[in-house]
């Protein structure tokens, strides 16, 4: 594992682009990507903005992964939890690559990437 903490690295779609070493792609069609959307947190959620929307999305991600069932729920819900759970150590100590802008200096992350980063980094409980 490197000595530097894995970051969150925006994905590209321009000419060139390459995904960086030690660095995982989590988008949505990826094994690890959010199943919650702009277009539905803007429909279910009430979001009006882009942001607002991500920033739903985000937080939906976290508490469903938490096993908060408000978001979606049933057996492919439930599978779907427990395949990206059980993927958690394959992220440890790797960057992770998602289409997501980053935030401003000193803005929260709304990525459901950067709540990948926390969970599969943190010190597992004692």
């Amino acid at each position: 594992m490197s000595s530097t903490p894995p970051i969150r690295v925006q994905r590209r779609r321009t000419k060139g682009w390459r995904k960086p070493n030690n660095c995982v792609i989590v988008t949505r069609p990826s094994r690890f990507g959010n199943p919650f959307t702009i277009a539905g947190a803007m429909e279910w959620g009430g979001a009006e903005t882009t942001e607002q929307a991500r920033k739903l999305c985000a937080h939906a991600f976290r508490s469903w992964l938490r096993g908060n069932r408000d978001y979606w729920m049933g057996a492919k819900a439930d599978a779907t939890r427990e395949r990206i759970l059980a993927g958690l150590p394959e992220l440890r100590g790797k960057d992770l690559a998602c289409y997501c802008p980053h935030p401003a200096e000193g803005e929260p992350d709304h990525c459901h990437a950067a709540v990948l980063l926390q969970l599969a980094n943190e010190e597992p409980a004692q």
